[in-house]
């Protein structure tokens, strides 16, 4: 299963596994998926992180994209890059969800044929897109 993890989700793999599902757990932690974090949860962690310390993960945010990108592949996690297919499947998503970072993950979602960990109930109202509840 290719996976691909929302922002908060991003955050708990790194400081609060305990928030994890069990199922949402195994998968992420099953050598056989492969689990991507996108470059949109980023830069969302970074907005929120200069607004308010986003808690656990600060330390990383603190000392910029070199300290993110090891937090991700210590974790054995890959980052999505944002293509323009992500970008104009975004723009044509049904207006479910307004945030603009969460349109993005769930077009990468979409067009990569990921399997999204989530605890946001709007993903699952998306036609065709796999979630699993963090």
């Amino acid at each position: 299963m290719r996976i691909l993890l929302d922002s908060h989700v991003f955050v708990w793999v790194k400081c609060a596994p305990e928030n994890l599902s069990d199922e949402a757990r195994a998968a992420i932690i099953n050598p056989a998926n492969e689990v991507f974090v996108s470059l949109a949860s980023a830069w969302e962690l970074w907005l929120k992180h200069s607004r308010n310390p986003v808690a656990g993960i600060a330390f990383v945010l603190d000392r910029g994209a070199p300290a993110f990108a090891d937090a991700v592949r210590e974790s054995g996690i890959v980052l999505l890059e944002i293509s323009l297919e992500h970008a104009a499947t975004a723009a044509k998503l049904p207006p479910i969800h307004r945030d603009p970072f969460d349109r993005m993950l769930i077009a990468q979602a979409i067009v990569e044929k990921f399997t999204i960990v989530t605890a946001d109930p709007a993903f699952k109202r998306y036609p065709g897109l796999r979630v699993l509840k963090a």
